[in-house]
């Protein structure tokens, strides 16, 4: 069919042409005769590029091959990095019942790939069997969300003591390669290389050097590859260290009858037992002790709460915690604080002036002596011999002050009778009856010398 439009097309040019023309002119003629029927002619042709096509695993894909002027042609699709033919013409040839091929009585083959596996992606060959063969190639990558992989990771618990160094690993899987990033649940930073501090950290293994309890709680691995669903796991880190107290008032002063709150705090890991003891003897809640707990962490709170205090309330109370690493106590003294009183005042008692009381002395002279007012004194070691005014305050016995003289006390009695040893010892010599016999002169003249030392009691007689 191509020569008989090739003899046609050169049997018109030497019509139309000039007789005289050269051999040169007849193959040029012939040359351009060929070119224009092969390009007017219906050839098969690809009327796009197959695209690249990504999806993730477990779905479907299509792969779109278009040609023109198919004609009598047949089309195929062949998986270039497995070397297999998958489909020819409508047929399917690959035993993989995932494969399968639709045309749409146009000009589009579709290749589909049914829940496509990681075995799947790869280049994909659009083929036509033309002399020679056409064809056109498309990429098919399948994608992998990241899934972490727990037997090559750490477990979601973990413990080590305090101050020692541990390593937690997370590991994924998942195309393209995922990112491991680290943060903390609770929002803190990460303590990395002793010092530095970082809210994200990227790698598989968190190295923590030196583990404090601060550094206590949940930590999230993250794995994430741009395909989504990104995926995490939570790891505990439990730091164990014994018990600690801290007591904030350890003397609690309170009056008697009203209630009173002591407390402690304490830090622990594992959770430690706490409790109270007083003498010897474990406190139980009761209507007489109100025991509050509260707990956060590794930290605990505890308050005692001691309601209308009695004498056999006061003394030592100990706070104790106590885990499988250790024991310690706290302890709190609850001391009486006595209420407000009114001070106690010196009590004098006066009595009212008497008749004048006459003494006799030798030779017929009388001497008037005013009756004096009597003062009582304290006595709080004899009970026997004091007597006690109406508001229970003992007193010593009645005594009379010497003519012209005063005489103040304190809160401690007089030593015996109000008479110090120093006046006792300068009258032992002296007796009311030799007084009484000494003429009035004289007895002027003695007590001027005694001065301040000497008083002289008169005795009722």
């Amino acid at each position: 069919m191509l020569i008989l439009q090739t003899i046609k097309v050169i049997v018109l040019a030497l019509k139309l042409l000039p007789t005289r023309f050269t051999r040169r002119n007849v193959l040029f003629m012939i040359y351009l005769v060929t070119l224009v029927t092969h390009v007017m002619m219906d050839e098969p042709r690809f009327a796009q590029p197959i695209p690249n096509v990504t999806v993730a695993v477990g779905r479907d894909a299509n792969l779109p091959c278009v040609v023109e002027h198919l004609g009598h042609f047949k089309v195929a699709w062949i998986h270039i990095d497995r070397q297999m033919i998958l489909t020819i013409h409508r047929h399917v040839i690959s035993r993989i019942p995932r494969y399968s091929v639709t045309y749409d009585n146009s000009n589009t083959w579709l290749l589909h790939v049914t829940q496509a596996q990681q075995e799947d992606r790869g280049y994909y060959m659009c083929q036509v069997n033309t002399n020679p063969m056409i064809s056109q190639v498309g990429y098919l990558q399948v994608v992998v969300p990241p899934n972490i992989l727990d037997i090559e990771s750490t477990p979601s618990s973990v413990a080590v003591r305090e101050n020692q160094n541990i390593n937690m690993t997370c590991r994924a899987d998942g195309f393209p390669t995922p990112k491991i990033i680290w943060r903390r649940e609770d929002g803190q930073s990460i303590t990395v290389e002793r010092k530095k501090k970082v809210m994200v950290y990227d790698g598989e293994v968190l190295h923590l050097t030196k583990v404090s309890r601060n550094e206590m709680g949940a930590y999230l691995c993250i794995a994430t590859n741009g395909v989504p669903p990104s995926v995490s796991k939570r790891i505990i880190l439990d730091v164990e260290f014994s018990p600690m107290i801290w007591v904030p008032n350890q003397l609690v002063g309170a009056p008697l009858s009203t209630d009173v709150t002591i407390d402690c705090h304490t830090e622990a890991h594992p959770r430690a037992i706490i409790y109270w003891v007083y003498n010897s003897v474990m406190v139980l809640p009761s209507k007489k002790y109100i025991i509050d707990y509260n707990e956060n962490s590794y930290r605990a709170h505890m308050k005692l709460t001691i309601k209308s205090l009695s004498m056999g309330d006061f003394g030592n109370y100990r706070c104790i915690s106590k885990n499988s690493l250790g024991e310690t106590e706290g302890s709190i003294r609850v001391y009486e604080i006595p209420l407000p009183s009114t001070p106690s005042k010196q009590i004098t008692h006066v009595m009212e002036p008497k008749e004048t009381i006459p003494i006799v002395v030798s030779r017929n002279e009388s001497i008037k002596v005013a009756a004096q007012p009597e003062v009582l004194f304290p006595m709080k070691n004899d009970e026997s011999y004091a007597q006690r005014s109406p508001n229970g305050i003992p007193f010593e016995r009645k005594g009379s002050l010497a003519i012209g003289q005063s005489f103040s006390y304190t809160d401690m009695p007089p030593k015996e009778f109000g008479v110090s040893n120093d006046v006792r010892r300068s009258c032992s010599s002296f007796s009311l009856l030799s007084l009484i016999s000494v003429p009035p002169a004289l007895l002027a003249l003695y007590h001027n010398t005694m001065g301040a030392r000497l008083m002289l009691l008169l005795l009722p007689l």
